[in-house]
């Protein structure tokens, strides 16, 4: 009733104060320890710093955490994707943009020798501990209600790393140079100017509400009633009188007619212009303590914004912003996501899949295909090295899945003829030794499951069999070799590189006879027995055709492989997994 004249302030910016209370462990942020909640506001009620924040944390997690080498290290790749929930990570991106921290819960297993899932926490729920003796912060706090600590009292976790408990509070944060146990958002420099975007909103509404004035005003000139008996009269009339919409009558107590109150408007001249000024003025702001070099790119229209502009500055403008304000966040969580695996003994080549924002899909195809036609290319050359073309001077008698449990052992046998196959000094093995050395796909080279039986000679070769269109670049560039192996091409390739990280614990050399492309693949050995007469007898020979599987059999003739060779790592106990595997999936 005193201050009837109300003017519009345009709010400054305090810093925040960090507040260590002797009484309290934990350290406030904000004089009433709600400066989260203050920053949440401005969020909410600023329209450019609302879409900026939003869209930002969306280009940080982009369309979700990967790995470069996830082909070659499947074990690994696994464990990640169930240590991190693409909910989790947009959490902490979101947090972590709109409140200058993100706090990731590190949760363990009974033993405390494996990190089983990272999880996150909401940032306004966390206040920092105090440092220890060494000066160092090993304890956060939780509450639910920071504002009401009675009911919701405040949870201690250990700091990450600073105990055995099965859960402990890490946070990924930037540095403050006058800050030590929180941080300065990204955007301070604009936060002043989304405090007045709110206030004009504010302003301009209930101007549009109320037309910043009442419509009618109402004299009482019988004289001044005390300001009780004032209220009552006001409370009666507005009753009577007003709507939804607000006071729209003014009421005036006058001691006589000559007294009555007037009204006189205070016109503010090029009004829709000034406050057009303003909001352009505060959105400019915002954007520039964004770092948001064009605001189409985190979605923000402005009145310079179209489709006229030229194409390479929008493509550079989306590069430097990526740069400068996308990548440092995401750097920032992915060395976090590093620590928490290398805890657990693994590591990837990690990074964000961005969001495309200028790439067509020609653009992307293009350098998909690239990119795949090189690396096909390496493997080409890796796997050119092995096996041999099918000739047409054998005879295809058998083919079929390894039944291991119809198979007999042959090492008795190979004694028989591997002498007959030496050649002066030079032995079967080293003749083997010679074509691995140097990469020369023999089709008549020799096999320790190579025999001769009652003048017909047997061989056995293996073909890579299974899901015609794979995904990974070993067993693509298997399918399209259309090779048959010998049983040494595929221990030879087992002592070689030729699918690095697929073996134990992320080996680079596995058994390739047994386990094919690595766990989960879904390819197969099959054998193949062919006879010929003379080594070189023509495909239409009778003598070729008298040879039948079943008398195959009878000449003795049944190589013996381990199990595995028939079967898709994905049909095996463990998906093709080594039971040993530290990091052995859920699901297998």
């Amino acid at each position: 009733m005193d201050n009837n004249v109300h003017i519009l302030n345009l709010a400054t910016y305090e810093k925040p104060q960090v507040v260590e209370s002797t009484n309290k462990e934990w350290v406030a942020y904000g004089e009433r320890n709600d400066y989260y909640d203050w920053l949440i506001g401005r969020y909410k009620n600023s329209t450019t710093n609302n879409a900026v924040i939003n869209n930002i944390a969306k280009l940080i997690y982009g369309r979700g955490l990967h790995a470069l080498d996830a082909s070659r290290k499947p074990n690994e790749y696994a464990m990640m994707k169930t240590m991190f929930t693409p909910k989790a990570l947009r959490g902490i991106a979101l947090n972590f943009k709109m409140l200058g921290a993100g706090y990731f819960q590190v949760i363990y297993n009974k033993q405390h020798t494996k990190i089983v899932k990272v999880d996150y926490i909401p940032t306004r729920l966390i206040r920092v501990g105090k440092c220890n003796a060494d000066g160092d912060i090993d304890s956060y706090f939780y509450s639910d209600n920071w504002e009401d600590i009675k009911r919701n009292p405040p949870v201690k976790y250990s700091a990450y790393g600073t105990s055995k408990d099965g859960i402990e509070i890490d946070c990924v944060k930037f540095e403050s140079i006058d800050m030590k146990y929180y941080t300065d958002v990204d955007y301070l420099g604009g936060i002043p100017y989304a405090v007045l975007e709110e206030e004009i909103a504010d302003f301009q509404i209930s101007d549009v509400q109320n037309s910043f004035s009442g419509s009618k005003i109402l004299n009482f000139s019988n004289g001044v009633p005390s300001e009780e008996a004032q209220r009552e009269i006001s409370r009666q009339v507005k009753g009577q009188l007003t709507g939804a919409k607000g006071d729209r009558v003014i009421i005036s107590f006058n001691d006589n007619a000559e007294s009555k109150a007037t009204i006189d408007d205070i016109a503010l001249s090029d009004a829709p212009e000034h406050y057009s000024y303003l909001s352009t003025e505060a959105q400019a702001k915002i954007l520039n303590a964004h770092t948001v070099i064009s605001p189409m790119i985190v979605g923000v229209t402005t009145e310079n914004s179209g489709f006229s502009s030229n194409a390479d500055e929008i493509e550079m403008a989306t590069k430097v912003f990526y740069n400068q304000s996308i990548v440092a966040f995401q750097d920032a969580m992915l060395e976090k996501i590093d620590e928490y695996l290398a805890f657990n003994g693994a590591s990837l080549d990690l990074y964000f899949r961005r969001l495309n924002l200028m790439d067509s899909i020609e653009e992307k195809q293009q350098i998909k295909e690239e990119t795949e036609l090189k690396l096909s290319s390496q493997m080409d050359e890796i796997i050119a090295q092995f096996g041999e073309d099918e000739s047409d001077e054998w005879v295809l008698i058998d083919e079929r899945d390894v039944n291991y449990e119809e198979e007999v052992d042959l090492d008795e046998q190979v004694n028989e003829w591997e002498a007959e196959l030496q050649e002066e000094n030079k032995t079967t093995l080293s003749k083997l030794w010679e074509f691995v050395s140097t990469g020369v796909a023999r089709g008549n080279a020799k096999s320790s499951q190579d025999k001769e039986v009652q003048g017909f000679f047997f061989k056995v070769r293996y073909e890579y069999t299974g899901n015609p269109n794979p995904e990974r670049g070993f067993c693509q560039a298997m399918m399209r070799a259309k090779k048959i192996y010998r049983k040494e091409d595929l221990e030879a390739m087992s002592r070689m590189i030729v699918n690095a990280g697929f073996g134990e614990g992320g080996a680079n050399t596995y058994d390739i006879f047994k386990y094919k492309g690595g766990p989960r693949c879904r390819h197969r050995f099959t054998r193949k027995t062919y006879v010929s007469a003379t080594r070189s007898i023509d495909v239409k020979s009778p003598l070729a055709n008298t040879i039948s599987t079943g008398k195959a059999r009878k000449f003795g003739y049944n190589p013996v492989n381990p199990k595995e060779v028939s079967m898709m790592p994905k049909d095996m106990p463990l998906k093709g997994f080594s039971p040993n595997n530290p990091n052995l999936p859920k699901d297998v």
